[in-house]
């Protein structure tokens, strides 16, 4: 038995291991790399095995980053099962065809900037010259609606006109539909089979819905060799999920390799009981003040997570209620999962909401918009209420409609509630929003830029942190002492390469074997 590093290996992205055998290989995660868009797309579109020969894929969660390349396996010939938990396929069934949309429309925007390109550089037809009459009305040809749509027909057209050289979606959203067939989801601690030898089993991880820790078993003539695979770990004591698991059943509990995740294997988190008193406070000092509250939030997780609280806030009369509206299509979707999948919340979100016949996502005061016009009819809502919207990072999405009607407003709060990666818009905001509260708010505003016009920063940005879904250093290590698991050897993945090679020499001091593989590195058992 032997495991390969394909993906998430000193890095956090497009997490793939490959379990090889001498009759099955079987692959722990297919996610999809994110980043810079040309070393990404790079990265995704070579698979480094042939599709075939996958005989099945055991998911550890649905977030993109550990799915995303599923459709794309399909696509090139994988025809096994993809193996989860019940609530991660739920959730696979909304979020790749979205990715698969997102693929579509990246490739259509790119070809569209293709013929714009060769147009301007003196566009010709059949070899020769053309007029700028004609070259006008080949630019109007790309775009319909108003000017607002790409005509893929028309960018087609010019593209075969011309000879330009067109980019393909990473998988079609046909793709997805095909791969969400070959979805088997399974309940927790149960053991299903996915190879001749090997079978695997689900523990809770704590991280977001339906994601699970992988225990691996080949067994073959009387020998047993077991992994284990964290997938991405949570916190603890976080609101609506399950602590991550402590004890693993007794033939599952004699690990010789633990995969673990390292997001943040040298950072240390704020405490997770400061969340609710501080939320309630921002929301109380930006209504007083008779503003709004613009909250970029991931559709998957964070947004159910803010819907809890809030929910609980409103409840125990801590915050006077005002309308939550839920500006994500996606987001919606998701939340209808969450709500779909009671048996994963822990003991308070059974205690406070379901044993008194309350959603814990759904109250009097939410509206999940549905339409266009009805998120554009809430751009230009002054009263006081919540948005809750995607991106998270404010890079695309409603999010940024919402902002440009509502940032030069002093009596407006926007509240960070995740990490911003560098050179988003969301990281400008939060890093100039409080350069500005430092200096006591005097002088010129900062200007940020949304959708290529300026804006000045007048309203207010808070940071609410302890959101975040990984566990960090302490509670990595907190799973490691506090499980009933007997671990021999432990290989540290999905972490930045300081991260990981912090996170390994912790574990080292407090006696672990630890190693950080390179990438397509190949480790035996």
């Amino acid at each position: 038995m032997h495991i390969t590093f394909h993906g998430a290996v000193r890095e956090v992205t497009g997490s793939m291991h490959l379990i090889g055998t001498e009759t099955d290989h079987i692959l722990l995660d297919c996610g999809l790399y994110q980043g810079r868009r040309k070393e990404s797309e790079e990265k995704n579109r070579v698979l480094p095995f042939q599709a075939s020969m996958i005989n099945n894929v055991v998911l550890s969660h649905a977030h993109i980053d550990h799915s995303g390349r599923i459709p794309l396996l399909v696509k090139k010939g994988f025809s096994g099962r993809i193996v989860c938990t019940r609530a991660t396929a739920d959730t696979c069934a909304y979020l790749l065809p979205d990715s698969a949309h997102i693929q579509e429309q990246d490739a259509e925007y790119l070809n569209y900037k293709t013929v714009r390109a060769a147009l301007s550089h003196g566009p010709t037809l059949n070899g020769k010259p053309i007029g700028k009459r004609k070259y006008e009305a080949l630019k109007k040809m790309l775009k319909k609606g108003g000017g607002q749509r790409i005509d893929a027909d028309a960018v087609t057209q010019l593209m075969i006109r011309h000879r330009l050289e067109r980019v393909e979606p990473l998988y079609s959203i046909e793709d997805a539909e095909q791969a969400l067939s070959q979805f088997d989801g399974v309940p927790y601690h149960s053991t299903s089979t996915v190879g001749k030898h090997l079978t695997c089993t689900f523990y809770e991880a704590g991280h977001i819905l339906g994601s699970a820790i992988t225990i691996v078993r080949h067994n073959d003539n009387g020998r047993t060799r077991t992994v284990a695979f964290t997938g991405d770990l949570g916190r603890f004591d976080k609101p609506i999920l399950r602590d991550p698991c402590f004890h693993f059943d007794e033939q599952d509990r004699d690990i010789d390799m633990l995969i673990i995740e390292s997001t943040y294997g040298d950072r240390d988190h704020e405490p997770v009981v400061d969340l609710k008193p501080h939320l309630m406070k921002t929301l109380n000092a930006a209504f007083e003040r008779g503003g709004c509250v613009l909250i970029p939030a991931f559709a998957y997780g964070r947004t159910q997570e803010l819907l809890y609280i809030i929910h609980e806030l409103y409840s125990e009369g801590a915050v006077k209620p005002r309308p939550v509206y839920v500006d994500s299509p996606l987001a919606t979707n998701i939340t209808k999962v969450f709500g779909e999948h009671p048996e994963v919340y822990d003991r308070d979100t059974h205690e406070t909401f379901l044993r008194n016949g309350k959603n814990p996502f759904d109250f009097k005061q939410v509206h999940f918009t549905q339409s266009v016009e009805e998120s554009m009819a809430l751009m230009r809502d002054n009263n006081p209420h919540i948005v809750i919207s995607a991106s998270g990072m404010c890079e695309a999405g409603r999010i940024l409609h919402h902002l440009r009607y509502k940032i030069h407003n002093p009596k407006n709060t926007i509240i960070i509630v995740g990490f911003m990666a560098q050179h988003t818009l969301g990281r400008r905001i939060l890093e100039q929003g409080e350069a500005y509260e430092a200096a006591g708010r005097t002088g010129d505003a900062p200007i940020v830029k949304i959708l290529n016009k300026e804006y000045p920063l007048k309203a207010h940005v808070e940071k609410i942190g302890g959101f975040s879904a990984h566990g960090d250093r302490n509670e990595l290590l907190r799973f490691l002492k506090s499980s009933n698991l007997r671990v021999k050897k432990i290989v540290v993945v999905h972490g930045e390469e300081d991260q990981s090679l912090a996170f390994a020499d912790l574990l080292r001091k407090n006696g672990y074997d630890a190693r950080v593989p390179m990438v397509g590195q190949t480790f035996e058992l």
